[in-house]
């Protein structure tokens, strides 16, 4: 059972899965990393947060733990039905590129490697949502692909909540992006996900930033994942 797939995105295992392939009841069991850590250490406590592409919470649940008013964005329905089970979270269901709220927010994230969407016109879009979404003296934090990425597979990791995730594969196409294939073991259930990911250099993400009225303030993290934009005056 699937939502209708976006062209070059798809997957295989238990459950619904959204317009680009992932699968509700896998994401529902995804651990978190260090990503609340990350994004804590580089925003004022307790500010209003706009989280675009939840997914099932896992970001979202510390966040509000932590102290952060959440506004939680997702073009799934079932992923924010998890998500509303959070006390004290608010959702919107919305494509991030359509997103218009009429409202700003301290910080606005951009996370699981969503600015390397294949179609550069949706990823400008996505940015453009940031910027007219942050207050003038806020910040967006935005989550990068590693500089290896697409090229250092096949490769796997433990997940540390009794999973592996295997990235197996990606083939370029010629429009400029890849088509990566990637597995998640579980004792008990496999799930596959297709998708398709744009490479983009540092100097080429800080153009597209530019290009959407944003500007690196910071890369957070020494592989340069995790970055810092503010708002352009």
């Amino acid at each position: 059972m699937s939502a209708t797939t976006r062209e070059g995105y798809g997957g295989t295992g238990p459950g619904v899965r959204t317009p680009d392939g992932c699968s509700v009841d896998l994401y529902r069991r995804l651990p978190v990393g260090d990503e609340p850590d990350i994004i804590a250490g580089a925003v004022p406590a307790g500010a209003r947060l706009l989280e675009l592409g939840c997914g099932a919470g896992r970001v979202t649940r510390p966040l509000v733990a932590n102290g952060f008013a959440v506004t939680a964005v997702d073009e799934s329905p079932e992923m924010l039905e998890a998500v509303g089970q959070i006390p004290g979270v608010r959702t919107v269901r919305s494509s991030i590129e359509t997103l218009d709220l009429g409202e700003t927010f301290d910080v606005v994230m951009l996370a699981s490697f969503l600015v390397h969407f294949a179609d550069p016109k949706v990823s400008a879009e996505m940015l453009r949502v940031c910027r007219r979404h942050v207050t003038d003296d806020g910040c967006v934090l935005i989550q990068r692909e590693g500089l290896d990425w697409h090229t250092d597979l096949p490769r796997e990791r433990d997940n540390g909540a009794g999973g592996i995730v295997r990235i197996k594969s990606a083939a370029p196409a010629a429009d400029g992006f890849d088509t990566l294939f990637c597995e998640y073991v579980y004792p008990d259930a496999t799930w596959t996900q297709t998708f398709r990911s744009r490479p983009l250099a540092k100097e080429e993400f800080e153009h597209e930033l530019a290009e959407a009225g944003l500007k690196v303030d910071k890369y957070l993290t020494d592989d340069g994942i995790w970055v810092r934009a503010l708002p352009q005056r």
